[in-house]
């Protein structure tokens, strides 16, 4: 009987044993036969060998990669496409050198020397749908997952290591081919040398070195990805996710894209130790991060098409609604259907929505098609409902107010990456909303310097960015509406242009400015008040469209559908006819100087020319009709009428460059010029004085603010509240 003393060695492997070693790679190898059965035998209905015809097709292109649907690969073996799913870092190298040898198979014979074949990436996408970024958690960890965001950043293309050979300083030797960990995870060099030397001491601690030229190595691309407007619940912050991206998936995002990321769901080590023992990051505590294994980009460049897919169905609905006599009413009457009357400025927004055609030059240059709206006036007239109506129906929309935004959060901002130390870009409301709509409300309470930020973005619809070694250009080619009020509050018929606090520069962007007034009327006033009602006492019922709107999810649909499809161009009689327009408009109206007895500048430049022609070409579009002709024409000269004009010739744009009458303009220059004469460089005068010193000469006070007004915007002088003083400064 044997005891426990005979000489019999015993011992425990905690780790794992040899026979399940061998299990393991038996599972390996059948594992890595049935993606090859896949993508050998996977066929359509048709007897269309779709991925081995595709793997080919791309291998002879020298595009080594190939994108799988993970639907596909649970209609051939469910089970495997689990395992895919549960098991995602230990399956898709088993996949990709699947693929390699299956490549390996269908492109045989090849030309001499390219006998060694190219790794294969696999890319992977999936019908599912998608989760939050909110809603990832713990149970998540190491498996696949499918969120969708907005790129708001982008790193410059790196390398990393899959293998690296180390070279002892002491003794020299090699270890070659070490395999790195994928993603953010090194490889930590070990501390000791392990090579026997006999008659030679023992090698130092730390003697290792990468050999950087016996290193193979990928591109990689951080991005940051944050998650969608709409996703956010009201009172939090976005939330963001870093995501990895490596070989065929580098440069494939520029900020600003809304996408559907497909990934694995990975740590990284949450930061370095500090120096001070007691605040070192506990064992354990990693930081989440995405490896990406397959990116799509669900909207791109301008006219970007909606998330949802676009049935058969809807198309005939889209074509059966172009094709109607009312279109125009019918979208019109869309627009906000909760907000009582306003429908020259609904139609105004239809048309912002729609948008022009965007024209690119043979010398380069390009006229944008996008249309900028401005609504300036009165508190309570529904201005920021209707910019929120815009932002839900717009197919991507950004709402943002003018308080809380700066010229970085509405541009872009160059801002220093934690961890690699470089500066990266990360772009505002404008890029993000590129293709879409920007609404920025409270304008008027918007620094200046922060307007002036925009004016690149509103005309050239470009972002020009020169900060910390970064030279580039981002896009923005977006619509803005914009809602301010006057600068006493409510809009003052007796001050005029002295209601408006805006320069020039930026008004003449805006293609239509409409001042809305909430003028006191019974009749009206009873009416908005029976329909407030209404809204309130059937607020908690199912709403639905009324007869003659349009359901808010259809219209936006519709309005991505036009986008895509549509790019219309002015025919020639509508050409010709708004020529001749443009040409009287520019002399001036009769009737107008008959009135006023003042010869008045009509103010029209071209500018204002090409806003009225993106008019036309945006309702042509709202018909998918490929020309606007003269009926477009006149409903836009009509529209510019109602807004710009009546605005202008009612004194209310007075203090704008173009929109002031000639006798006026002479006047504030003789003011301006003898106000320069008289007052030295660095003196300070009292305002008091200033004006009884004018009035003396018969000039009205209003005009002495007027130019006191626009020589401080300048900078020529400065004015103090304290003493009541103004000064000439240097």
């Amino acid at each position: 009987m044997a005891g426990f003393d005979e000489q019999n060695i015993f011992f425990s492997d905690n780790f794992q044993s040899q026979d399940n070693q061998d299990e393991g790679r038996v599972d390996r190898l059948g594992t890595q036969r049935r993606y090859k059965e896949f993508l050998r035998q996977f066929h359509e209905g048709s007897f269309n060998y779709k991925y081995r015809d595709e793997l080919k097709r791309h291998y002879n292109l020298r595009q080594y990669w190939l994108e799988v649907n993970i639907d596909d690969l649970s209609s051939f073996d469910e089970e495997l496409a689990d395992k895919l799913k549960k098991q995602p870092s230990d399956h898709i190298p088993l996949f990709e050198q699947a693929a390699k040898e299956v490549a390996d198979e269908v492109t045989r014979p090849r030309p001499l020397g390219e006998e060694e074949m190219e790794e294969i990436q696999v890319l992977l996408s999936s019908g599912a749908h998608p989760s939050h970024v909110r809603d990832l958690k713990s149970e998540q960890m190491s498996k696949l997952v499918k969120i969708p965001g907005i790129v708001i950043s982008a790193s410059a293309v790196r390398a990393k290591a899959t293998s690296i050979s180390i070279q002892c300083r002491s003794c020299r030797a090699f270890v070659n081919n070490i395999p790195v960990k994928p993603g953010l995870e090194g490889y930590l060099l070990p501390r000791k040398c392990n090579t026997d030397q006999a008659g030679r001491p023992k090698c130092p601690i730390d003697p290792f070195f990468i050999v950087p030229d016996k290193c193979q190595c990928v591109d990689f691309q951080i991005l940051k990805l944050q998650e969608c407007p709409e996703a956010v619940p009201n009172g939090e912050m976005p939330r963001h996710m870093q995501l990895y991206c490596d070989r065929y998936l580098c440069d494939k995002i520029v900020p600003g894209n809304r996408v559907t990321v497909m990934g694995i769901y990975s740590i990284k080590k949450a930061g370095k130790p500090s120096r001070n023992a007691r605040e070192k990051v506990a064992v354990g505590i990693r930081s989440p991060y995405l490896r990406v294994a397959g990116i799509q980009v669900d909207t791109e460049g301008s006219g970007r098409s909606s998330s949802a897919p676009i049935t058969p169905q809807e198309e005939e609905e889209f074509r059966r609604l172009s094709g109607s006599q009312n279109v125009y009413e019918t979208i019109a009457k869309s627009i906000a259907p909760s907000i009582y009357g306003s429908v020259d400025i609904k139609k105004a927004i239809a048309c912002l929505l729609f948008g022009g055609s965007r024209k690119r030059l043979p010398d380069g240059l390009t006229r944008r098609g996008d249309i900028n709206v401005l609504l300036l006036g009165d508190p309570g007239t529904a201005k920021s409902q209707l910019l929120k109506f815009v932002e839900n129906v717009s197919p991507i929309g950004v709402y943002t107010s003018g308080k809380g935004s700066s010229a970085a959060g509405l541009t872009a901002s160059v801002i220093r990456d934690p961890a690699s130390r470089n500066f990266v870009m990360e772009g505002g409301a404008m890029v993000l909303a590129d293709g879409g709509v920007v609404c920025i409300d409270e304008f008027d309470k918007m620094r200046e310097d922060d307007r002036v930020a925009i004016h690149e973005a509103m005309e050239q619809q470009t972002i020009s960015i020169a900060k910390a070694g970064i030279t580039t250009t981002l896009n923005s080619r977006t619509s803005v509406l914009a809602a301010a009020n006057s600068v006493f509050g409510r809009w003052d018929d007796t001050k005029g242009d002295e209601n408006i606090d805006f320069m020039p520069t930026i008004l003449s962007r805006f293609d239509m400015i409409f001042v809305v007034k909430d003028e006191h009327d019974e009749a009206k006033d009873s009416r908005l008040a029976k329909h407030v009602m209404n809204v309130h006492m059937n607020a908690l019922q199912t709403t639905s469209a009324n007869e003659g709107e349009l359901d808010l999810n259809f219209l936006k649909k519709y309005i991505a559908y036009c986008r895509s499809k549509c790019g219309p161009r002015i025919s020639e009689a509508a050409a010709e006819k708004l020529k001749n327009r443009y040409v009287l408009m520019r002399s001036g109206s009769r009737e107008h100087e008959r009135e006023t007895d003042k010869k008045t500048s009509i103010p029209i430049t071209v500018r204002q020319l090409e806003a009225i022609i993106r008019i036309s070409e945006s309702l042509a579009k709202m018909q998918l009709s490929p020309f606007a002709g003269e009926v477009q024409v006149d409903e836009s000269l009509r529209l510019f009428q109602v807004s710009t004009l009546d605005a202008a010739r009612t004194g209310s744009l007075a203090g704008a460059e173009g929109f002031t009458s000639h006798e006026d303009q002479e006047e504030l220059s003789r003011i301006e010029k003898q106000l320069k004469r008289r007052f030295a460089i660095g003196s300070q005068v009292s305002e008091h004085c200033i004006i009884q010193d004018f009035n003396r000469q018969k000039y009205p006070e209003r005009s002495i603010h007027k130019v006191l007004s626009l020589m401080m915007r300048r900078g020529e002088i400065q004015y103090r509240m304290q003493r009541k003083m103004l000064y000439r400064i240097r």
